[in-house]
């Protein structure tokens, strides 16, 4: 074959050449989207990321807020008596609502803020199991103290009434020693008579009045000088009194008396006469009342024409 210098085109070459350029120039451009495309992925990515810090930090926020609102209103149920535990309450209250103020103005924030936080929260929840478990510790000391106290009520009231039984019995006692042992008069008669000291039963007549009685043995009774009394009462109801107007003790009353008489009284039976001269008695019936001890004892009526 022969070689024709014409058969030879010189552009051949060059295109391509040309055409290697483009082809370079399309993978270049290839890459480059694709770096650019996983710059982009890479860099959504991280952009998504931060969002949803922003959202965990909020929630976090948002966390606080409620567990530390949640702890005032426990602080705020707690009930003592003691002043120096509501004084330490108090100021852990006065913390805690601090604490609230700064975490509700708190604008930049992020997880130091958010660990910050959470160990003061804590710092505050820890005091304040230590104030329940003291309040359950009192109460429980209370309870104890309030048992102690009605079980000492209970028998303070049960010895009250054992004292009081007593006192009733011995008074019961006393009442009856001194019933069993209260003289009395026996054969109690009221008798007039006249100057020449004869018995009369006319009024005009009559110039002394005359009790006479026995003072019964009683072996109860406190052997000594005894005052025996007579009041002598009229038909008109008036007491004939004593010519020094003497008076005496009745049932807590002091009362005049028309006689009386000093014995000795051994508690054996004793006779006694005691006189009261007298004049211008009328008729009627006369009540004589015998007193000894400041008990009345003994009576007797007669009745002058």
């Amino acid at each position: 074959m022969e070689y024709n210098e014409n058969d030879y085109d010189y552009n051949d070459y060059p295109q391509q050449e040309s055409g290697s350029s483009v082809k370079g120039l399309k993978i270049a451009i290839i890459i480059l989207l694709a770096v650019l495309a996983v710059i982009s992925f890479f860099f959504w990515r991280q952009v998504q990321e931060l969002k949803s810090s922003e959202k965990e930090l909020l929630v976090d926020k948002d966390t606080l807020t409620n567990r530390l609102t949640v702890l005032l209103g426990e602080m705020g149920d707690l009930k003592v008596d003691n002043d120096t535990m509501n004084v330490a309450l108090m100021q852990q209250r006065h913390i805690a609502d601090s604490l609230l103020d700064r975490l509700k103005k708190e604008r930049s924030w992020n997880y130091s803020k958010v660990k910050k936080y959470e160990r003061e929260l804590g710092t505050l929840r820890t005091a304040m199991q230590g104030f329940v478990r003291q309040i359950d510790s009192l109460n429980r000391l209370n309870q104890l103290l309030a048992g102690e106290n009605l079980r000492y009520r209970r028998e303070v009231t049960s010895l009250r009434l054992r004292t009081e039984q007593a006192e009733e019995m011995n008074q019961e006692l006393n009442n009856q020693i001194k019933r069993g042992s209260q003289i009395r008069a026996r054969e109690v008669v009221l008798l007039a008579y006249n100057k020449r000291n004869k018995a009369v039963i006319r009024a005009k007549q009559t110039e002394r009045l005359v009790t006479e009685f026995v003072l019964s043995a009683n072996d109860m009774a406190i052997p000594g000088e005894r005052t025996v009394y007579v009041r002598i009462i009229t038909p008109d109801a008036d007491i004939l009194g004593s010519p020094d107007n003497g008076r005496f003790t009745f049932e807590g009353e002091s009362i005049p008396y028309s006689a009386k008489r000093a014995v000795d009284y051994q508690g054996e039976d004793l006779p006694v006469s005691i006189y009261y001269d007298t004049a211008g008695l009328y008729a009627g019936q006369y009540t004589v009342m015998v007193y000894v001890d400041g008990l009345m004892v003994g009576q007797s009526d007669m009745i002058l024409k």
